[in-house]
């Protein structure tokens, strides 16, 4: 699925025909608004999507397969590069946000030879930086150090809610790096070095980003969900739903509990990238005595994946049997239910304490006296399995449904999903009450499979519902849980969205700043 990011000249290239009114006026309103601002026209705008995590929570940093699909929630950013820096030696970045009270516009001199990101602050521009400082590492792989980019005139327009769980940081940042590709005069900026730019991007404002929200953001195509490999390097490929009697379709319900994963990282996503780090090393020091942990594209440079392929190099068993009896030797090596402490990975990894804390601690901050070693890598291999199962209920002909009535077929998709929700909440403890109770509504209203979707504590949840039941889960959902939060119209607005699988990352090239 590699090759160039699409360029467009029309809407419909990127948006359903549902969508497209409604981005029209959104689009006309960004271009004007960029005029009046900068007082001259953009000459492109730089498109991409969240994504909702169908099958496949938390593994992508371990380095397993996942599911996920674009969504018509994303960012757009109308660019220009007509304008000269103010100070020798540096480039001028302008950046503005439609929603100027709440992301003030910023103005940089930034130097030629570093761009400065610092994490310890949030603030929205740092998003884009990530992206700049990512996007002139290719450039300067391509045309050499002494390459000098230009100046930059951005707005920016974001319909994917922060902390919401569909990953507005990774579209920014994707569409951000995109930006200054074609910016500096790329016309066919690579799908896949995309990705891993963005990648890499998103850990400079600290976090420890897996990989999936990027790959989905980027290389997501109309019509069907993307299967996302890391392993033996970065891979996705469309997947196709078969017919089904009832209909099949997707719902996001917003928790409307917001967890910045930038913020919360040294307690809850950071913590569990170094839990599942330090579980690959226990089990590989415990279950491959005399071998080294591979390194590997995991955010800390191993990853459980690592471990899976040192123990079984030489195996003829499938994939399904490997995690499957992995499943079983972690209840039986990472014995302790409350957790380990440093001194004791320390001690059953074989090195000292300040090596643990220079290995898995010293990146980014975390914060936690008890590691959980074994529930996190439970959690991994175990969802791991669920996204086989899931595929192999996709696209092996043996498990195709009858398609006159396929409610048996569906609920096998749906208990899976449930299967992952009870892992997020049990196991890798991403959950929260709210998401729970958001499940359970749905559920009990005919929603085949529920569970959170993104990096959880908060955020959003995603429903696998049959379409003639659409309605009746909204309305559940709408008695039981929105209408105790006091709710303003344009969050009820955009509480529920109905999804259909949508295109990743494009370019539209604009004619005099006009669509």
């Amino acid at each position: 699925m590699s090759g160039p990011v699409p360029t467009v000249t029309a809407l419909q290239d990127i948006y359903t025909q549902q969508a497209l009114a409604d981005q029209t006026v959104r689009w006309n309103k960004l271009l004007d608004k960029f005029q009046a601002l900068y007082g001259n026209p953009a000459q492109f705008v730089s498109r991409s999507p969240g994504r909702v995590n169908i099958i496949g929570e938390h593994i992508d940093y371990s380095l397993y397969s996942v599911l996920p699909m674009g969504m018509t929630p994303d960012v757009i950013l109308a660019v220009s590069t007509d304008l000269e820096p103010s100070q020798d030696g540096t480039y001028k970045i302008k950046l503005a946000n439609v929603d100027n009270e709440r992301f003030p516009t910023r103005e940089f001199d930034v130097s030629y030879s570093e761009v400065e990101i610092d994490a310890t602050i949030h603030e929205w521009t740092n998003y884009f930086k990530s992206g700049l400082r990512g996007a002139l590492q290719l450039l300067r792989k391509k045309y050499g150090d002494d390459f000098k980019p230009k100046s930059m005139e951005v707005l920016m327009d974001g319909t994917v809610p922060a902390g919401g769980g569909l990953s507005s940081s990774a579209a920014f940042v994707s569409a951000s790096a995109l930006a200054v590709m074609v910016a500096n005069g790329e016309r066919d900026v690579d799908k896949k070095a995309l990705t891993e730019v963005a990648i890499v991007s998103e850990r400079a404002v600290g976090v420890n980003s897996g990989g999936m929200d990027q790959s989905a953001s980027v290389f997501s195509e109309r019509g069907s969900a993307l299967l996302v490999s890391f392993t033996p390097s970065l891979s996705a490929r469309p997947v196709y739903f078969p017919k089904t009697n009832p209909e099949l379709c997707f719902m996001v319900a917003q928790s409307f509990v917001t967890s910045n994963k930038q913020e919360t990282g040294p307690i809850h996503y950071n913590l569990r990238v170094v839990e599942c780090s330090m579980a690959a090393a226990y089990l590989n020091a415990k279950l491959c005595p005399g071998t080294e942990l591979p390194k590997d594209a995991g955010p800390l440079g191993v990853s459980i994946r690592g471990f899976h392929q040192n123990y079984f190099k030489d195996t003829q068993k499938s994939t399904p049997e490997q995690l499957a009896e992995l499943i079983e030797l972690t209840k039986s090596t990472l014995t302790q239910e409350q957790g380990y402490t440093v001194k004791e990975v320390a001690s059953g990894i074989g090195i000292s304490v300040d090596d643990v804390k220079a290995r898995f601690m010293s990146s980014f901050p975390v914060r936690g006296e008890y590691f959980k070693l074994r529930q996190r890598a439970l959690h991994v291999f175990t969802e791991a399995l669920r996204v086989l199962q899931f595929l192999s209920l996709l696209e092996d002909p043996a498990q195709a449904p009858d398609s006159e009535h396929t409610i048996e077929y569906n609920g096998k998709l749906g208990k899976l999903m449930n299967e992952t929700q009870d892992s997020c909440r049990d196991l890798y403890e991403c959950s929260c009450p709210e998401i729970d109770e958001l499940c359970k509504i749905a559920r009990g209203a005919g929603s085949y499979g529920s569970r959170l979707t993104g990096a959880g504590w908060g955020g959003c949840s995603v429903h696998l519902v049959p379409a003639n039941k659409v309605d009746d889960i909204k309305q559940a959902l709408l008695d039981q849980y929105y209408s105790k939060r006091q709710l303003g119209e344009k969050d009820l607005e955009g509480a529920i969205v109905v999804s259909r699988p949508m295109n990743g990352s494009a370019v539209y090239k604009l004619n005099d700043g006009k669509i």
